[in-house]
């Protein structure tokens, strides 16, 4: 199961497919950002964190460096440039028995980036009428 649950993110990473990453989320799924303070939970905001950083950072220029990978859990190392800077950051993706993401943690560096992120996630998500907390 770890092989599919991974393969199938990265799929999803190349096809930008938001139905796919609808089938690949757990009802019950928590995102943690690295600019937002709470955990966000539940598949509905999920889904809109996840397609504003797949649009924001899978710019062409994102790719991911390395994997560990667990029983039931994963760390994917990624890098991306976001208006000429540079962005390097990890996935830390947990998922159940049945292969659905359950947990999505981002962690990204330096600050100069994070402060970036933040910046383009806000204008984002404020257009699509999510706050940030």
């Amino acid at each position: 199961m770890v092989h599919s649950t991974i393969e199938r993110w990265h799929e999803i990473v190349k096809s930008r497919d938001i139905t796919s990453l609808k089938a690949l989320l757990a009802d019950d799924v928590v995102f943690e950002s690295p600019v937002v303070h709470t955990p966000q939970s539940g598949k509905a905001i999920t889904i809109k964190y996840l397609t504003g950083a797949l649009h924001i950072l899978n710019n062409g220029t994102f790719q991911y460096l390395n994997e560990w990978h667990g029983p039931r859990s994963a760390v994917l190392e990624f890098q991306s440039t976001c208006d000429g800077i540079l962005v390097n950051g990890v996935d830390m993706i947990t998922w159940n028995d049945n292969g659905l993401i359950t947990h999505f943690k981002v962690m990204i560096r330096p600050l100069k980036a994070v402060n970036k992120i933040h910046e383009l996630m806000g204008q984002m998500l404020q257009h699509d009428g999510v706050q940030q907390r």
